[in-house]
């Protein structure tokens, strides 16, 4: 992966093992491999979609990014800083560069806190600001998300879905980071609403030089807001490319049968293509297979990919995949 100084994110190796524990001694018996190796880098002022099925371990890879769960093992480089290698008062203070929109609009605002009080809590919690000053960015981070500030007053239950998510972009923004991961931001919102949100984010990446790591499972969504992707699969990195590359010449089974399962506008088109279902159900995270993850599922597996697990290596410049059988 780049090592140039336009890389502003670098994970190298990432594994986050949640144990399992049973009995009245509470004794561990398993863990759960959410996150089992995963390797990728984010170049600043760029967007880096992540795609894969429900539970395949997005969202745990950002938040283990973030250090809210210290990962099991592995590195996260942020501006040539080993996050994993920092004390609780480093990480407090390397926050403030990185924040995260979450998933659900209902659940990570507090009910009982207006919106100025939470927009503005970052600002208090860092010293960045106090008293009318406060007042005053809160004001200003609103209108810059298209809200009213006169809205500053109001409880969270008085707004939509996708005002409430306008809200958590301010509150990520007020900071003035320079990392912003999105974790299926537009997912629990109306489609009409999804749109807005997107373009909103996009508008701001420009005008702030934000960059994103981008968190979803819609892959059209994806395919608009993101300059590179990168495919999971049950706690690994499949694919990674640019977008074009990796919409039209996706070298992985798991990519072209996720590609293929995407509804096309023009029903003939829709109509005339091969679909690739994908058979079975996917493994657990607690005992996966051995070798390739995704073997127990892929159309073309042999005998190789049960015995040792594929390298995720640069097949052409900038497309990495993790496939045996890949060309």
């Amino acid at each position: 992966m780049s090592n140039g100084n336009n890389t502003l994110l670098k994970v190298v190796d990432l594994k986050m093992h949640f144990p399992i524990y049973r009995g009245v001694f509470q004794r561990q018996v398993g863990a759960v491999h959410a996150v089992d190796g995963v390797s990728f880098d984010v170049k600043r002022g760029e967007t880096l979609g992540l795609v894969g099925e429900s539970g395949c371990g997005k969202s745990t890879t950002g938040r283990t990014i973030l250090q809210l769960y210290k990962p099991t093992a592995g590195d996260v480089h942020f501006e040539d800083v080993n996050l994993v290698t920092l004390k609780s008062e480093e990480m407090r203070l390397m926050r403030r560069k990185m924040q995260m929109i979450f998933q659900d609009p209902y659940a990570s605002l507090n009910p009982r806190m207006t919106v100025e009080q939470i927009v503005g809590e970052p600002l208090m919690v860092h010293n960045v600001a106090a008293g009318a000053e406060i007042h005053e960015r809160v004001a200003h981070l609103l209108d810059v998300v298209g809200l009213n500030a006169s809205f500053a007053d109001r409880y969270p239950h008085e707004f939509s879905g996708g005002q409430r998510q306008r809200i958590g972009v301010a509150r990520a923004l007020a900071l003035q980071p320079s990392f912003i991961i999105c974790d299926e931001p537009i997912s629990a919102l109306d489609v009409s609403i999804q749109a807005q949100v997107v373009n909103l984010l996009e508008e701001l990446q420009e005008q702030f030089n934000l960059t994103y790591l981008f968190i979803a499972h819609d892959l059209s969504m994806v395919r608009h807001i993101s300059k590179r992707v990168a495919v999971m699969y049950l706690g690994v990195i499949v694919e990674l490319a640019e977008r074009d590359e990796l919409y039209h010449s996706p070298l992985h089974p798991y990519t072209q049968a996720l590609l293929s399962a995407v509804p096309i506008p023009d029903p003939v088109a829709d109509a005339a293509r091969k679909r690739k279902p994908l058979e079975g159900d996917v493994p657990s995270p607690v005992n996966p297979p051995s070798g390739c993850r995704f073997r127990t599922r892929c159309p073309i597996a042999e005998k190789m990919c049960a015995e040792s697990r594929p390298d995720f290596r640069e097949v052409s410049p900038g497309h990495f995949v993790a496939c045996h059988l890949a060309k």
